[in-house]
Formats: C-alpha cells, sequence, structure tokens
C-alpha cells in the first residue's frame, strides 16, 4: 500500500483551522490552506457524534478515496474536510457531490482551475 499524503499531527490541523479559509455546505466543511510542499496533504476529521467506529471510519474512506481521484490542479494546499454531524452521505455519490461543490467554492475545481489556464 504506497503511503497517502495527509496532514496527522495536531499542530498541522491546528494551523489550518486557524489560518485557513473555509467554506460549508449541509454534510461537510472543508479548511484549505497553502503549505510548502509540492503535493497536496488531506486531513479527515469526523465527530464521535456521528456514529460507532466503523461509520466514521467508512466516512474516512470514502472521502480518502474520492480525494484521490478528484485531483486538484494546484499543489502545495493543506486541505481539512470535517463531517458535520448528521450529515446525510450514506451514499458514495452524494459525499462526492458535496465535496465537489466545497471544491468549486475554493476555487479548486477542474473547471476553475482550466480558467486559471
Amino acid at each position: 500500500m504506497k503511503n497517502f499524503p495527509s496532514l496527522k499531527s495536531n499542530t498541522d490541523f491546528q494551523r489550518v483551522y486557524k489560518n485557513g479559509k473555509s467554506y460549508a455546505n449541509k454534510n461537510l466543511v472543508m479548511y484549505v490552506l497553502e503549505n510548502d510542499l509540492a503535493y497536496n496533504r488531506i486531513g479527515i476529521s469526523v465527530s464521535k457524534k456521528n456514529g460507532n467506529s466503523v461509520v466514521r471510519h467508512t466516512f474516512a474512506r470514502k472521502l480518502r478515496e474520492i480525494f484521490r481521484l478528484n485531483k486538484i490542479e494546484k499543489k502545495g494546499l493543506d486541505i481539512i474536510v470535517v463531517v458535520r454531524v448528521g450529515a446525510d452521505v450514506d451514499d458514495y455519490h452524494k459525499l462526492e457531490r458535496a465535496y465537489l461543490h466545497l471544491l468549486k467554492s475554493h476555487r479548486l475545481g477542474k473547471e476553475d482551475a482550466e480558467e486559471i489556464k
């Protein structure tokens, strides 16, 4: 298994929460902050109020896969995705639409990358 580029330390999370730009929708909150690396890193936060560990881990796995499949053209970003309590994202495609909506809000979607070029 390849090493996945993720935020792991509490200081990384706190730095993005404090200094990052955030947008939210009904199901997710996304914080984005530039880093000095040549690649993007993602951090996923799912509260214990969202269910048992199986449910929380399922959210995290789905979000990691969505991040992997929907590459962001701009490099050097730290991204934190927070799953809101009571999020209605049992379906993978609903979760993906919510994620892509937030990317568009941050102007990081594929259409926005084509506009920048």
